[in-house]
């Protein structure tokens, strides 16, 4: 018997819709609610039919580690959310998602 030392929370979630021109930047917005110091937060994207894509993830609260897979995409984080900010490209149409993950460093 063991107990959770990480666990994913699931962010209650909400259709945006945001247009913009190549070459603009869009911030994406997501909000969050934890005791937890130890927080990492992350975002992904999902294109029709396919499997979530890894963008990036950042540390928040005790955490300051961050990675990201593609220099377009930047985060920033306060105590309770998380933004996503994109320099687009017309191949960056798809649905976005953001994760919370809270556990022991």
């Amino acid at each position: 018997y063991g107990r959770c030392t990480e666990c994913w929370q699931k962010a209650p979630y909400y259709w945006i819709s945001e247009s913009c021109k190549r070459g603009e930047s869009v911030t994406l917005k997501c909000s969050y609610d934890s005791d937890s110091n130890a927080i990492r937060l992350y975002w992904f994207r999902q294109y029709p039919n396919r499997a979530l894509q890894y963008l990036l993830f950042r540390g928040a609260r005790s955490w300051s580690n961050d990675d990201t897979a593609d220099s377009r995409f930047g985060s920033t984080t306060t105590r309770s959310s998380t933004d996503l900010t994109v320099t687009v490209r017309l191949a960056d149409t798809a649905l976005y998602y953001c994760a919370l993950r809270v556990g022991a460093q």
